[in-house]
């Protein structure tokens, strides 16, 4: 019977971690698992809970890595090896003594000051998971990063990452597009590439940057088209290329996101995903989420009002990004395997430079008109911010709740 079971596999319903603990405690050493005669008896620090200092030795409380909290201890520094923990301990800690006013570290934290320093540490370890779930599931080249350094707000509980769009109730996405046969669609574009099949202009520039106004479609080549995946016409599709950071703002906004590294004038940021669903149902979900005080409904209207995208409950990084009246992204419509009008995806490309760490926005409310073909220039120093309005393309996120937008003048209200 042995013999049979050779390539069986069970699955073991105990984390790695907390068979490495197990390990530890009954002294067995594994290889995979890093456990050897030399580490068999240290065991790993989770977090520090508590500090008090004596005239001679720094004690700290520690919570271990698969014991209940039952089993803190109380350790002296010397006896540690988490030069890491300890400096964010601290850190957490002389940011705590400040929003008191408190200068000096004491002998010894009070229950409520160690209590919240717990709490802070039991946050961070919520949101690194998150934040790894993020990123397995979004898969782009650009990384996504989660601080929550103001309070003890963790992830949202009801909210789903995703990285297309997720067809609503009644919705059926049928995939139809028409491939090109360049070779190389910028230099020597056949019959005008996928955007002249749709009488339009190819949007992107060899830096592939925007060379086309707002309001105009981006029409990228698609799973049909004869040229590779390095072709310069293929670029919101290739999803986020720069690392970006979801963070809890000081100012009562929420969370917001900023980029880490230095984005371009004319640049593809991210799109806006979520649930696609009727206008009829975005009717009726709408008064529910305005009784709540904030909505996350974009009407997908540049041809026809049928559908909406709702991003209340599944979305990407869009999700977290606020409102400005003065924003640095902007909204385009684009179409690559889907060339049905009604359904366009919505691109979010910078409108100026970007510098590392700057909070990313864009205006709920920006509308923008079509623009006339005949008198368009391809020009990639056009503003997109000094372009007529009209209702077209009309976001719809946090409808009759007050603006709070970056600006600290901006007191309006969004209906």
């Amino acid at each position: 019977m042995a013999e049979y079971l050779k390539e069986c596999h069970v699955p073991c319903k105990m984390s790695q971690d907390e068979v490495e603990t197990l390990c530890r405690l009954e002294e067995l050493r594994c290889k995979e698992l890093g456990v050897s005669k030399a580490n068999v008896r240290e065991y790993e620090v989770e977090f520090i809970c508590d500090y008090k200092r004596t005239k001679v030795e720094e004690f700290y409380l520690v919570k271990w890595q698969g014991f209940a909290e039952a089993e803190n201890t109380w350790e002296p520094k010397s006896h540690l090896k988490c030069r890491k923990l300890i400096k964010q301990f601290h850190q957490d800690l002389e940011k705590e003594l400040r929003r008191h006013k408190r200068r000096c570290v004491p002998r010894r934290l009070d229950k409520d000051m160690s209590s919240l320093l717990a709490q802070k540490a039991k946050l961070r370890q919520r949101l690194e998971r998150w934040q790894a779930h993020l990123n397995q599931t979004s898969k782009h080249p650009g990384r996504i990063y989660v601080v929550n350094d103001v309070d003890l707000e963790g992830p949202p509980g009801d909210f789903t990452y995703i990285t297309n769009y997720k067809a609503g109730p009644g919705i059926v996405l049928d995939e139809m597009a028409v491939g090109c046969e360049c070779t190389n669609c910028l230099e020597d574009p056949v019959d005008g590439c996928c955007p002249g099949a749709s009488l339009h202009r190819i949007a992107y520039n060899e830096k592939q940057r925007l060379r086309v106004r707002a309001g105009e479609p981006i029409y990228e080549c698609n799973s049909c088209c004869r040229c590779g995946p390095d072709c310069p016409n293929r670029v919101v599709q290739r999803g986020i290329q720069f690392d970006l950071c979801i963070f809890r703002t000081e100012n009562g906004r929420g969370w917001g996101v900023r980029t880490l590294q230095h984005i371009n004038k004319n640049t593809f940021v991210m799109e806006y995903i979520g649930e696609i669903i009727t206008n009829e149902e975005a009717e009726k979900r709408g008064r529910e989420y305005d009784s709540q005080g904030s909505t996350y409904l974009f009407d997908l209207d540049y041809v026809e009002d049928v559908y909406t995208v709702d991003a209340a409950h599944y979305g990407n990084i869009s999700h977290f990004v606020n409102h400005s009246c003065n924003p640095n992204l902007q909204v385009f419509n684009v179409f690559i395997d889907n060339i049905d009008e009604r359904l366009p995806r919505i691109a979010l490309f910078s409108t100026r430079a970007i510098c590392a760490g700057e909070e990313l926005t864009f205006d709920y409310k920006m509308q923008i008109d079509p623009v006339d073909l005949d008198s368009s220039r391809l020009d990639s120093s056009i503003s997109l911010t000094e372009l007529p309005i009209s209702p077209k393309s009309s976001p719809k996120k946090m409808l009759r709740v007050e603006c709070r937008c970056d600006s600290d003048s901006c007191r309006k209200y969004l209906f």
